[in-house]
């Protein structure tokens, strides 16, 4: 699209070599450069084409609420001090919430909340809206620290601009969101069980392919009394949030777990905690505490798939073991639990949704292939879990990756 003329046609021919730089330099920073590098790189230009004294870039926060200073070039104390701006609120705010440019001639308190405008003694703003597939995820905008009208051509330059940054800029946060939820994944579900003695125990994590790292986890601790717990669960969402929130649940159980060895009592401490400090939050578990001698595991159940019985001697079996609602849903319900006997050389595997649910099938026509995977007769001895968590995933997965993320645990009784 051609430029309206604002001036001599010098000026104008100037302007339109300045924004061919602009989109080069940003069909660079696409394939080679980090968010932040990216994000530094363009407000020097977009300060440049449009003669500003500074240039920021202000992101939605996971909440959509706020938005959070991220990235400046001669107004860096914005990034610096972590200035947030709601909403609909301030000059920032009016950007976002109308989704559409925004120019503020003289700047005073009645049209900024940013204590750092007017400690840089800005006096005049342009701003106008980053957005991608229809939805605002930022505000980018110019300042001087003369009066200054902003003519119409100078809207749409910085407006293309911004179109050219909001792609790159989501491309970059989703890329950050996974890597920060992976890493945080990785640190908490260790790679190995703990050592139990009498217990085999074997654990699987794949992060889904559609969705990348989620909620879903699994724990294995010795509690004080000498009780084994077992946990398995999985949070509603997927990305970074997902896998912040399981961590706080997961810590939560632990020490819930200290307290009590009832399951029962553990979820509804759990759940009393969701309510009140993750209200948007919901999850699905399974708590399980096998007592010291090992003959026997308590389960409780917050409207987790039950878990699949094992043994030598006959096919794979899904437990009885009656689902309560899940975790977050409805306030003080009553939790139940349910005792199995766990006899020398069987075993139970636990395990989330990713592993059965499939958009060509049913959930139904899942758990019977996972119960058929998990029949391991004839056999004179169930093998190590290790064995049994290798072969229930090739039976399940194959060579296709995993839509959803997947957490098993599986255990064997190995002695009387």
């Amino acid at each position: 699209m051609p430029l309206r003329r604002s001036g001599s046609a010098e000026a104008l021919a100037g302007r339109e070599d300045q924004l061919s730089r602009i989109q080069q330099i940003t069909d660079t920073a696409l394939s080679r450069l980090g968010l932040e590098d990216l994000l530094d790189e363009l407000l020097v230009r977009a300060r440049a084409l449009l003669q500003a004294d500074t240039a920021t870039v202000m992101l939605l926060d996971a909440t959509g609420t706020e938005l959070i200073a991220t990235a400046a070039s001669g107004l860096e104390p914005e990034v610096y001090q972590g200035v947030r701006v709601p909403v609909g609120r301030g000059f920032a705010g009016r950007v976002a919430a109308a989704a559409g440019p925004v120019v503020i001639e003289h700047v005073d308190d009645t049209n900024v909340v940013s204590p750092v405008l007017h400690a840089e003694h800005i006096a005049s703003l342009l701003g106008v809206p980053m957005i991608t597939e229809g939805r605002v995820i930022g505000v980018l905008y110019v300042g001087t620290r003369t009066p200054r009208r902003f003519s119409p051509p100078d809207v749409e330059l910085l407006q293309l601009v911004a179109d050219r940054i909001a792609p790159a800029t989501q491309a970059r946060l989703h890329s950050l969101d996974r890597a920060a939820a992976r890493a945080l994944q990785r640190s908490l579900l260790p790679s190995r069980p703990p050592s139990i003695a009498g217990l085999d125990v074997a654990v699987r994590y794949v992060p889904g392919a559609e969705v990348g790292v989620g909620g879903d986890w699994y724990d294995v601790f010795e509690l004080p009394s000498g009780c084994i717990g077992l946990a398995v669960g999985d949070v509603a969402g997927n990305g970074l949030r997902a896998a912040v929130v399981m961590g706080r649940i997961r810590s939560a159980l632990r020490a819930y777990a200290l307290e009590t060895d009832d399951p029962a009592d553990v979820l509804a401490r759990l759940d009393r905690k969701i309510q009140r400090f993750e209200p948007d939050a919901m999850a699905t578990a399974i708590y399980a505490v096998i007592p010291p001698g090992l003959d026997t595991v308590t389960i409780s159940n917050a409207g987790h798939l039950p878990p699949v019985a094992v043994h030598p001697h006959g096919p794979g079996v899904l437990t009885t073991v009656r689902p309560d609602l899940p975790l977050g849903t409805y306030p003080d319900i009553e939790r139940r639990t349910t005792t199995l006997p766990l006899p020398p050389g069987t075993g139970l595997m636990f395990y989330t949704d990713g592993l059965v649910e499939r958009r060509d099938r049913s959930i139904d026509a899942g758990l019977a292939r996972l119960t058929a995977a998990a029949t391991l007769a004839p056999a004179t001895t169930l093998p190590p879990a290790e064995t049994l968590c290798s072969t229930v995933m090739a039976a399940m997965l194959g060579d296709h990756a995993p839509t959803d993320d997947i957490a098993v645990l599986a255990l064997r009784r190995t002695t009387g």
